[in-house]
């Protein structure tokens, strides 16, 4: 268990996003290097998470920045990111090996590492069903997948000799991958990894953990320690991995005003996200049904205006609270300091108030400077 003394080393990132216009995105980086945070990735999706039919200025005043199916591709953006990212870290959160072949994205990556003072991060995953089916890319054994494309990424990072490979999915023959990387730029690769399989596959090939799905501190140290169990057995180093976590804020002053929050139609249609099984543990059944796992098999493009309302309405404020990380700056505070204490070392924090108005954003993303200061801390303040 890491203790509070470990805390000077603790990380805090935040998402950009990748909805035009670009000047948003180049906004963040700024304010993560004026405010010092370590990261910031973008998410990959040709698809947006929330649902066209009920974009409008009653569901969110984002809706007047167009459609939220509206994406930029990660790679250029990044690329253009990183004149501005001085030392923080740039990457994406997650990709997948269904859309890009692993040699393109060992590619991309160990270009970006030429553009960028410090590694850019590869966040991989096994893919999402609305980036996937919608286009017709083959979503077959995903996991099997991912596996063949992590060691051909591994090889094509590292390998000085053509590379062969013959599994079933890749095949590479004498192929040659010459780029090289600059001393100390070599990228990470963070897994997104919940279930035993893919923890097992963090451990044996990725340099970071990086699920997006919120656990008690409890839960987050057993699998940390399934990680750790799997990189050993590898013959790696656990403590090289790096701890990550997808945390989604939902800060206000008071607790009236995360209540008032909690009751905005954008952050309740967020409660969707969670799977059955969060929904289970708060006593409640999610309206896609008991074998939703959440944005995985999200199809939001597909949903009615009226579906959207309707199945919104069935999101208890239990479930928001057990998904989000909602509350004032301090409680929020603490809870990530208890998910510190089962040892998270980076934490990637987005403030979804981004959702409700411009001045619930400004104090999300104030929040999120403020955390990040008390963080890297060291000691834990008696209240």
């Amino acid at each position: 268990m890491v203790g509070s003394g470990d805390r000077k080393s603790f990380a805090v990132g935040t998402m950009a996003g990748i909805n035009p216009p670009v000047g948003a995105a180049r906004f963040v980086v700024r304010m993560a290097r004026v405010g010092r945070l370590d990261s910031v990735l973008a998410t990959d999706h040709l698809i947006g998470v929330f649902p066209r039919a009920a974009w409008d200025g009653e569901f969110t005043p984002m809706a007047k920045g167009g459609s939220p199916d509206e994406q930029f591709d990660f790679a250029p953006l990044l690329a253009h990111l990183a004149a501005g990212a001085g030392r923080v870290q740039l990457g994406v959160g997650t990709t997948d090996p269904h859309r890009r072949h692993p040699v393109l994205l060992a590619q991309t990556f160990l270009t970006l590492a030429h553009l960028t003072k410090v590694p850019p991060i590869l966040g991989i995953g096994a893919g999402e069903r609305e980036n996937l089916e919608p286009y017709g890319f083959a979503w077959n054994r995903p996991v099997d997948r991912l596996e063949e494309a992590l060691q051909v990424l591994r090889a094509a990072l590292s390998s000085t000799e053509p590379i062969d490979f013959a599994g079933r999915y890749y095949r590479m023959d004498r192929a040659p991958m010459d780029l090289t990387v600059p001393p100390e730029r070599m990228p990470q690769i963070w897994l997104g990894a919940h279930g035993p399989r893919m923890l097992e596959l963090t451990g044996r090939y990725a340099d970071g953990w990086y699920p997006w799905e919120t656990m008690s501190p409890g839960e987050y140290e057993r699998r940390l320690a399934v990680v750790h169990t799997a990189a050993r057995t590898a013959g790696r180093d656990p403590d090289a991995i790096v701890p990550a976590q997808m945390v989604t804020i939902l800060p206000a002053r008071t607790e009236e005003g995360v209540r008032r929050l909690l009751r905005a139609p954008s952050v309740r249609y967020v409660g969707l996200f969670a799977p059955a099984a969060v929904w289970a543990r708060c006593g409640a059944k999610h309206p896609f049904g008991e074998d939703f796992r959440g944005l995985i098999d999200l199809m939001p493009h597909r949903l009615t205006k009226s579906e959207v309302r309707e199945a919104s309405a069935e999101v208890t404020e239990e479930v928001l609270r057990e998904w989000l990380f909602a509350g004032t700056p301090r409680q929020i505070l603490a809870r990530l300091r208890d998910l510190a204490d089962a040892g998270l070392r980076h934490a990637i924090i987005f403030p979804t108030s981004a959702l409700v108005s411009n001045a619930d954003a400004a104090f999300g993303y104030g929040t999120v400077l403020w955390l990040a200061d008390r963080l890297r801390r060291q000691p834990r303040p008696e209240s």
